[in-house]
């Protein structure tokens, strides 16, 4: 494998892969019948996150500078992916106290930090995130929790935050609070509230909310009444606080997607594994043409969403500027392509796939139901598609233009270890819109010529050429839509999810041009495939297009005993 080549990052997913397979393998943590227990009981996995700590996860939550682990956010992607490979509740109660966290990264002082740093990796203190309330939806300038100022320089804070994760176990919580009374932008401010130095009657918890999915997960929320909270509780300045959170949001969008790989990973195992076993009409169900073709385009459509990922994560170190494009995108468009892929893979298992207690001790339909949430956090699929839309103009000019950030790009999409992650970086509208589609033509110029030097398959510069054509088309489709405020059309949204397709077939594409091994390539032509399916209305890839991706999931497979 070349140097150049950029990968997730193993070491803290691998520590994890062990600890998990040993505590499954013992009938404990992480051991399917446990985990069906938990969510049949709508219990909190407890001994699982105490499992994650012990093996070092909480350290991925906290700056490398802070003590927290190298690599940044693609480390901390790889590392909840294997959570939520085995169970998305745990990686979903357990990863919560990143999302708590991420507003002190963006813009605390350094003692804040620091403190806050100490607490997550000494002590594996849960930060919950308390952003919204009842009745307002995604809107935060809707808040009305308050906190006035009082003259000793300390706050009083009073009002509710619902349904917030972690909001009763968490021993802190960041909440954004209305410091302005007319509100507006410049309205809110956020406060880092730690429970247990409140005095008694200051606050209490809400009830936990019944859930489809997730419901192991501590969703309740938490009221506050007249609680004093010191000066130094104030992350940021006063009225900053709405700036913050929509920077925070760029790192924890592009976080969910761990989610929705790890969920789809999952649902991939459990459909492959029950093809084997499975016999009908004489022969095993992974030997049948139609599923075959199935789970090879489910696994072409993850490698596609891994790679969406993948350059998505890189971008919060090399691209920093574009995220307020790249995260929308990736969290819009990865559990959407995951989704899908679940979806096909449901219809093999048939009626198991909704049963708690044949296939796997129902892991699927537990998977099934705990990914759908995903596409609601941190801003629902249609929040972030308006993101984008917000966007059009500027991003259709540039993919005309064929400008992009050349050495932003390289870092994202080469091998080198990357520059440690500045959130000062991160900005709330990207001036250099999407580097990553913008960059499709060049690129697939570059997949022409590898093709003809015998480096790809034809086959890769032929769907190279194709990306390259639709990419001009969307910025076509882009620039005809009218400016949009908040009422934008049904329209923008079906190019949005256009723009999301072409942005996962992109990352594909610039991996695809980096040298690699010969299998990497036939997964990534494979994922290019898939993409031209979701982008191109009629298109159909060839039979055996997927099928490199097939034998390695269902091998070895016997024909069974008549």
């Amino acid at each position: 494998m070349s140097a150049d080549v950029p990968e997730w990052p193993t070491g803290l997913a691998a520590a994890l892969a062990d600890a998990m397979a040993a505590g499954a393998a013992a009938g404990g943590a992480f051991s399917t019948a446990r985990s069906a227990a938990l969510d049949a009981a709508e219990a909190f996995p407890g001994e699982e996150c105490d499992l994650l700590d012990a093996s070092g996860l909480a350290r991925a939550y906290v700056p490398e500078r802070l003590g927290g682990v190298a690599g940044g956010l693609p480390e901390l992607l790889s590392a909840l992916r294997e959570v939520a490979r085995r169970d998305v509740t745990v990686a979903v109660a357990h990863g919560k106290t990143f999302l708590g966290s991420v507003s002190t990264w963006v813009a605390g002082t350094e003692d804040q930090q620091r403190a806050l740093a100490r607490l997550v990796t000494d002590e594996y203190a849960v930060v919950a995130w308390g952003l919204t309330e009842r009745g307002m939806g995604s809107d935060l300038l809707a808040g009305n929790l308050t906190a006035t100022p009082e003259p000793d320089g300390t706050w009083r804070i009073t009002g509710e935050k619902w349904p917030i994760n972690n909001a009763t176990r968490g021993r802190l919580i960041c909440v954004l609070a209305r410091t302005d009374p007319a509100g507006g932008p410049r309205g809110f401010s956020l406060f880092l509230i730690d429970k247990s130095a409140l005095p008694e009657g200051a606050w209490e918890p809400l009830p936990k909310e019944p859930t489809h999915g997730i419901r192991g997960a501590d969703i309740s929320g938490l009221r506050l009444r007249d609680a004093p909270v010191p000066a130094d509780a104030l992350v940021g300045g006063v009225g900053d606080g709405l700036g913050i959170v929509l920077r925070a949001l760029q790192l924890t969008r592009t976080l969910c997607a761990a989610l929705s790989l790890g969920a789809g990973e999952h649902a991939l195992r459990l459909v492959a594994d029950f093809a084997v076993e499975r016999a009908l009409h004489g022969t095993r169900l992974a030997l049948l043409p139609l599923a075959r073709r199935v789970l090879g385009r489910a696994a072409a459509s993850l490698a596609l969403a891994d790679a969406a990922a993948l350059l998505g994560g890189r971008s919060a170190h090399g691209l920093p500027g574009e995220m307020s494009a790249v995260s929308a995108t990736v969290k819009a468009g990865v559990p959407w392509i995951v989704q899908q892929a679940i979806d096909d893979l449901a219809e093999l298992l048939g009626a198991r796939g909704f049963l708690t207690e044949q296939h796997a001790d129902g892991m699927f339909q537990k998977l099934e139901r705990d990914h759908r949430i995903v596409a609601v956090f941190d801003g629902s699929t249609a929040v972030n598609r308006s993101l984008l839309i917000s966007q059009f103009p500027l991003l259709a000019r540039l993919i005309r233009k064929g400008s992009y950030d050349a050495t932003g790009l390289a870092a994202v999409t080469g091998g080198a270890p990357l520059p440690e992650l500045d959130p000062a970086a991160l900005r709330l509208v990207s001036r250099t819109g999407c580097s990553i589609v913008q960059a499709v033509p060049d690129t697939a110029e570059r997949i022409t010529a590898l093709a003809a030097a015998g480096d790809l398959p034809p086959r890769a510069a032929e769907l190279a050429a194709l990306l390259a054509e639709r990419t001009g088309a969307l910025a076509d489709a882009m620039a005809e839509l009218p400016p949009t405020g908040r009422n934008a059309p049904a329209a923008a949204f079906a190019v949005a999810r256009q723009f999301e397709a072409c942005f996962a077939g992109a990352a594909a594409l610039h991996l695809l041009a980096v040298p690699c091994a010969a299998d990497r390539a036939v997964v990534l032509t494979a994922a290019l495939e898939r993409c031209l399916e979701l982008l191109v209305p009629g298109h159909q890839a060839p039979s055996d297009a997927f099928e490199p991706l097939v034998t390695p999931l269902v091998q070895p497979v016997e024909e069974p005993v008549r």
